[in-house]
């Protein structure tokens, strides 16, 4: 992939949330590794999260974001947790969520399809790793790309 033109990443950002700080460091290698130079926000939880998103609770309000990489494993409000109250909020309803997670439970990835995740990929994160014997993550990645129109 060639290094992208800024003017298609003006308005492009993404809210990640994730507990753990590793991955964190790990998504924003491989969105380097990719040349996507975008406006990353990090929140710890799923709470975090909805009060950046808000603006509650002493957070200040962020952008819309365009893209939400969303861990289902966290303390306080669990991805699937926020994911249901986003989904029921007329300004969230419709965010692109794209589900960051160890667990390949049937359960979770049920629970993730019912709430209309955009992808669903199985850390850890490595994109390099795309078009192996797992599959559907090839999908997910270029559906990650063309959601943020960075995709040339």
């Amino acid at each position: 992939m060639s290094p992208l033109d800024n003017s298609s990443l003006s308005s492009a950002s993404i809210l990640l949330v994730e507990d753990d700080q590793m991955d964190v460091m790990n998504v924003q290698r491989e969105l380097r590794k990719q040349h996507i130079n975008v406006p990353l926000t990090h929140a710890r939880n799923g709470r975090d999260a909805l009060n950046m998103l808000r603006g509650e609770n002493g957070e200040v309000k962020i952008a819309r974001p365009n893209l939400v990489m969303l861990d289902l494993n966290m303390p306080r409000l669990s991805g699937l947790e926020l994911l249901k109250i986003l989904r029921a909020d007329p300004e969230f309803h419709d965010l692109n969520v794209f589900i960051m997670t160890t667990s390949d439970l049937d359960t979770d990835r049920l629970g993730a399809k019912d709430l209309n995740v955009s992808g669903y990929i199985i850390k850890p994160l490595t994109f390099d790793s795309f078009g192996g014997e797992g599959g559907g993550t090839v999908d997910s990645f270029s559906l990650f790309l063309d959601l943020l129109k960075l995709k040339q």
